[in-house]
C-alpha cells in the first residue's frame, strides 16, 4: 500500500498521519498507566524519545503494506486524542484493529467514532474481507466499542498473553466485509 495515508474526517474527529511533533503528546497520553495497562505493547513508564521512534516507523510500515497508523485528533482544535491503526495481513485480506484514547477523552465516544472510520477505510479503500480486534477481559469498555462498530464476539483465549508479568485473557471480535454495519 505505497503512498500517503489519507485523512479521514468524522463529525468530531480528524484521523491523520502522525507527525514527529506529536511525540510529546503521544508520550504524555499513552504513557498514563491507565492507558498503558489496557494495551499489549505500550510501555509504562513511556521512555523519552520512544514516541518519536515509533512515529518514524510509520511511513515504511505503510509502504510495505503492513500497518496504517492514524492520529486521532479533535476536529475543533486539532488536539491529539489518541491513536488507531490497522495491522495488515494482505495475503488474507485481513487486519487487526488497535487503538488507544487518552484518559482526558474517555467516555465521549471518540474510540467508537474513530473505529467506525478505520473499519470503513479498511473495507473501502483497502478492500479487506475481515477486520478483527482483541481486548483484555478486564477492559469491557473496549468490547463495547467493538460491538458498536458491528463486530461479533468470537470468544475468549484464556491466558493468551503476558502483560506486566501476568497472563491475561483476550477477547476476540471481528467483522466481515459482508456483515451489516451500524450507521
Amino acid at each position: 500500500m505505497p503512498g500517503a495515508l489519507p485523512t479521514l474526517s468524522t463529525a468530531r474527529l480528524v484521523l491523520r498521519s502522525f507527525r514527529l511533533s506529536d511525540g510529546p503528546d503521544v508520550r504524555r497520553l499513552a504513557g498514563e498507566r491507565a492507558v498503558a495497562e489496557t494495551t499489549l505493547v505500550i510501555p509504562h513508564p513511556y521512555p523519552e524519545g520512544a514516541a518519536e521512534q515509533w512515529i518514524a516507523t510509520h511511513a515504511a510500515e505503510l509502504d510495505a503494506g503492513r500497518q496504517a497508523h492514524f492520529a486521532i485528533t479533535s476536529a475543533g482544535d486539532g488536539a491529539l486524542v489518541g491513536a488507531i491503526g490497522l495491522m495488515l495481513s494482505r495475503e488474507h485480506a485481513r487486519a487487526e484493529l488497535g487503538y488507544w484514547v487518552g484518559v482526558p477523552f474517555w467516555g465521549r465516544g471518540y474510540a467508537t467514532e474513530a473505529a467506525r472510520a478505520a473499519v470503513g477505510f479498511g473495507f473501502g479503500t483497502l478492500a479487506l474481507h475481515r477486520i478483527q480486534a482483541r481486548h483484555f477481559t478486564f477492559n469491557p469498555a473496549s468490547g463495547r466499542v467493538l460491538q458498536k462498530v458491528g463486530m461479533t464476539c468470537e470468544g475468549v483465549a484464556r491466558q493468551a498473553v503476558r502483560k506486566w508479568d501476568r497472563f491475561e485473557d483476550l477477547v476476540t471480535w471481528a467483522i466481515l466485509s459482508t456483515d451489516p454495519r451500524p450507521a
